[in-house]
């Protein structure tokens, strides 16, 4: 048998599973590439536009420290520029600084240890650690502005000039960063966008593509269904031929094969039946015509007998005509008895019974019979045989059946043997000959009523034997013996509830 496969539902349900999974793998992706660009999208405003509006603002501020430090030394009031001096460097670029480190701290807040940070947090410590000198020479500038040390003042001024340019240099180095870094995550961003709409697409495509196959594979695994149902309907309108099992390695082909052999147990049901119908209209047939018949044979052999006591013993011919006409009458009489077997024959009468004994005294009672014929008959029997419910009359009706189909087939001799063996929950009664066989041209209509090979053959007997046995919930059936011959095998099954053997039978 071939090994079965997955059933149809699970193979089914693993094909929609496969085209769930690209379409699950499809949408994970675009809700992870959307949530990817909502949170750089608000760490952009949150954070780095921030940052770099207050770099912006440092290199802008730089510029204006720069250019006031320019005409220092040419104000008319320089007690109010040192207080904007001052201003600025006691608030306005710290405030601007601690902005900047606000901003960083937001934007590398889920990577605080990140290289870009350390970077960037480097840069602005070093710029931040260059300015921190301008408070103390801020103070020496007015100071020396105070007491009209304008050369003192001058030089002052350009040292604070000086470190203004540096300070700007770093602060725009700053932005210049900043900016790269940003417009890296930016381009980075447009990357994977494109990135997503092409795998987008990719698992859109490979998702239909897949789903129409899938729904293609799911019609070739229903596709024997609709075998099936037709393969039903004809059987419906009375077609029982036998039909090819589909093949497929799932519960559909299970199903086919149990249908298949469904239709062939109906068929020979079928063809049961109709021989039981046969048999039972030739039985009232014969009923009624062995009645009719058999009252006129037994006056016919009545007076057969008191005419041949009237004839003298030297009118030889008259008396040979008289023995022909005899046993004709006789062939006629045994030929209604056994329609009338045929047509009262009743339902078994079952009892337990050693079948071993009851086919020993069934080759016994025949025994004489063939062997007169010249035909050799012997029994063998397994030990140990059970015990049976059958009905002991007809099934010894049956087996005499059986022997004399036998022996009337070994016209020059021959030998018949009778063999009893039990495997597993079936006695099988095997009466084989080594005569010439059956035709196989007529094997197929053995067992029906009416049909013989034979010259003066009723074609009664296989066919009652065999419905002897099927009454019995066994089986008859012939099979050509190896090297010439005829074999009839019965089976019939052992009852359960039966735990008894038969006496061990010698052959």
């Amino acid at each position: 048998a071939m090994k079965r496969v997955r059933s149809v539902a699970s193979r089914i349900l693993l094909s929609y599973a496969v085209v769930l999974v690209l379409f699950g793998s499809a949408s994970a992706w675009s809700v992870w590439t959307f949530r990817t660009a909502v949170r750089e999208a608000e760490l952009l405003r949150s954070g780095y536009l921030p940052l770099a509006l207050s770099v912006r603002e440092l290199v802008a501020n730089q510029d204006t420290w720069n250019t006031q430090l320019n005409h220092v030394t040419t104000a008319g009031n320089p007690s109010d520029i040192r207080v904007w001096f001052e201003t600025a460097l006691a608030i306005g670029r710290p405030k601007k600084l601690a902005e900047v480190r606000s901003a960083l701290a937001r934007v590398f807040a889920d990577e605080p240890n990140a290289p870009a940070r350390r970077e960037i947090m480097a840069e602005l410590e070093r710029v931040t650690h260059l300015g921190a000198e301008d408070q103390t020479t801020v103070s020496q500038l007015f100071d020396a502005l105070a007491r009209d040390d304008g050369a003192r003042a001058l030089l002052l001024r350009d040292e604070l000039v000086r470190r203004g340019l540096r300070v700007q240099r770093g602060f725009f180095h700053l932005e210049q960063r900043i900016t790269a870094y940003v417009d890296g995550i930016v381009d980075a961003a447009r990357v994977r966008e494109r990135t997503a709409q092409g795998l987008l697409v990719s698992f859109g495509l490979s998702t239909l593509l897949i789903g129409l196959l899938m729904a293609l594979y799911s019609r070739r695994v229903v596709a024997p269904v609709a075998l099936v149902t037709q393969r039903a309907r004809a059987v419906a309108s009375g077609d029982l031929r036998p039909g090819e099992v589909i093949s497929s390695r799932d519960e559909l082909g299970e199903l086919s094969a149990t249908f298949e052999s469904m239709v062939q147990a109906i068929g020979e049901a079928r063809e049961r039946l109709l021989a039981a119908e046969r048999l039972a209209a030739i039985g009232k047939m014969a009923a009624h015509v062995t009645h009719e018949v058999r009252n006129p044979l037994s006056s016919m052999a009545l007076n057969l007998d008191l005419l041949g006591d009237e004839l003298a013993p030297s009118q030889t011919e008259a008396l040979t005509l008289l023995r022909a006409i005899g046993r004709e009458v006789q062939r006629l009489s045994a030929l209604s008895d056994q329609y009338l077997s045929m047509a009262g024959r009743k339902a078994p009468e079952f009892e337990a019974c050693d079948v071993g004994e009851l086919v020993r005294g069934s080759v016994e009672f025949m025994r004489r019979e063939v062997e007169r014929t010249g035909v050799g008959l012997s029994l063998e029997l397994e030990p140990g045989l059970p015990w049976l419910e059958v009905d002991p009359n007809q099934l010894r009706q049956a087996l005499f059946n059986l022997l004399r189909n036998a022996r009337e087939a070994l016209s020059d001799g021959g030998r018949v043997v009778v063999k009893v063996t039990r495997r597993d929950d079936t006695v099988s009664i095997e009466v084989e000959d080594d005569g010439p066989g059956v035709p196989e041209s007529v094997i197929e209509r053995l067992f029906d009523p009416f049909f013989t090979t034979k010259e003066h053959g009723t074609g009664l007997g296989l066919g009652l034997s065999r419905e002897i046995v099927v009454a019995h919930g066994g089986a008859l059936e012939y099979r050509p013996r190896p090297g010439g011959g005829s074999s009839f095998l019965l089976h019939l099954p052992v009852p359960s509830a039966l735990g008894r053997s038969g006496l061990e039978s010698e052959s």
